[in-house]
């Protein structure tokens, strides 16, 4: 919050084939959704799958509205998530509404003017001790309006909840189109096939979800939970067990950076030269920079894309 307020945040944008995007999200709350017996079903109508936009923060609003459907929708409910195509003015742009809506325990109108107040909390998630800091809603506005986005909400008390976000969005071009496609999706498979990550992320349901993402695509995954346990793993197995290093950077006992440097000093010179890629929520230049400085190969944002981790490597 305070790095948005402070204007450190800027947007970083790419090519982005929204499609993927819509797979990822599903699949990361599929499991969620079995749990809870909750049916989640999306209707995505929109024509153009190449966009530039900024990817990272796109995912962040959408995880944390899906998230918060999932999580106060009661069991045997139902989430709903479309995006279609509207009328735009902008020339080379398309204007895009998303809704994301909810059968779940909905909120006040008296609390809905507080939605986006950092902190605010209704009381009926308090009172039913559903997890929460009250700074998801603050940030998804802080982000949509850096986006150039509006979002709206409607809600009732018992009834649920919509909302309706609307962007604008320019249309790749065909330079651009090409460029994201040079490497082709077999090509990446192929080579990145069978590759052995040492992954160290302390959040259990972050590294779940990454461990499978990956390994649907062929990585084999060792996972530890702090840089401390990364060291010592790479150091108990021989040289050239690991291809790489996926290394969260905020992690207890010793952290990302730490443990690189570590690593780097090993006398082993095959382990100490392993290319190690940071993981982190943040997508700033001074975290890429702090991560360059302590002897990493790369950077990728949380939640990881898959075809990032491959071209990354690649």
């Amino acid at each position: 919050m305070a790095r948005i307020e402070s204007g450190k945040v800027e947007l970083e944008e790419t090519v982005v084939n929204t499609k993927k995007i819509e797979e990822e999200l599903m699949s990361v709350f599929e499991e969620m959704v079995q749990d809870k017996n909750i049916t989640i079903e999306s209707d995505w109508q929109v024509p153009y799958h190449l966009l530039i936009c900024d990817p990272v923060k796109i995912k962040e609003i959408f995880l944390n509205l899906i998230s918060n459907a999932v999580k106060y929708t009661p069991e045997g409910g139902r989430v709903y998530i479309s995006a279609k195509e509207l009328p735009c003015e902008k020339e080379g742009y398309i204007r895009v509404q998303n809704v994301i809506e909810d059968t779940g325990i909905g909120m006040s109108e008296e609390f809905l003017p507080n939605l986006f107040d950092a902190f605010a909390r209704e009381r009926n998630t308090t009172t039913g001790k559903v997890a929460g800091t009250g700074l998801g809603m603050p940030i998804v506005k802080k982000l949509v309006d850096l986006l150039g986005g509006t979002i709206e909400v409607e809600s009732k008390l018992g009834k649920g909840t919509k909302f309706t976000l609307t962007f604008e969005h320019k249309l790749a071009g065909e330079g651009q189109t090409q460029e994201l496609e040079d490497i082709s999706k077999e090509e990446l498979i192929n080579f990145v096939s069978g590759k052995h990550i040492l992954m160290a992320e302390d959040n259990e349901l972050n590294a779940e979800i990454a461990i499978e993402i990956l390994e649907e695509r062929g990585f084999k995954v060792d996972h530890v939970t702090d840089g401390s346990e990364c060291v010592e793993k790479l150091k108990s197995m021989q040289a050239n067990s690991y291809d790489l290093i996926l290394m969260d950077v905020q992690m207890p006992k010793m952290n990302g950076y730490e443990a690189t440097k570590v690593i780097r000093a090993l006398e082993d010179e095959a382990k100490a030269k392993i290319p190690i890629i940071a993981m982190t929520a943040n997508a700033f230049d001074e975290d890429k920079n702090d991560a360059f400085r302590a002897g990493m190969n790369a950077h990728i944002s949380k939640p990881i894309d898959v075809e990032i981790v491959e071209k990354t490597i690649y």
